[in-house]
């Protein structure tokens, strides 16, 4: 969810997880396409090194990174991490999963609105 309304504000983002599903979870599929945003074709992926090299943020939604990542990933990743402390929408109904969607908007905009602005030649 957080990846897609970052693209939607012109941010760069990727999202991925330390212990990725093998599909995305039709519930959020369903909420954020009430949002006008189709997130059926996506396939979680794996967080890697590479990633983390690349961002500027890492953002976990509440998840112990500490007790899954390796201590080089962790150490990689400690000046970039922002946990958001969001509940897990696993197994959650539509209401709660609509919820978690509207703060993660939320906190995107916030993010957004916090990014430097880029200007073209």
């Amino acid at each position: 969810m957080a990846e897609a309304f970052a693209k939607l504000r012109g941010l760069k983002a990727e999202s991925a997880g330390t212990v990725p599903p093998k599909s995305v979870n039709p519930v959020v599929v369903q909420a954020m396409l009430e949002k006008g945003i189709d997130i059926s074709a996506n396939r979680p992926k794996m967080l890697t090194r590479e990633m983390i090299d690349r961002a500027s943020l890492v953002l976990t939604m509440g998840c112990s990174v500490e007790s899954v990542c390796p201590r080089p990933m962790l150490a990689q990743m400690q000046k970039k991490l922002v946990d958001w402390d969001l509940e897990d929408p696993k197994d959650k109904p539509i209401e709660v999963v609509r919820r978690i969607r509207d703060e993660i908007e939320r906190k995107v905009g916030e993010l957004a609105a916090a990014a430097p602005t880029r200007t073209s030649d």
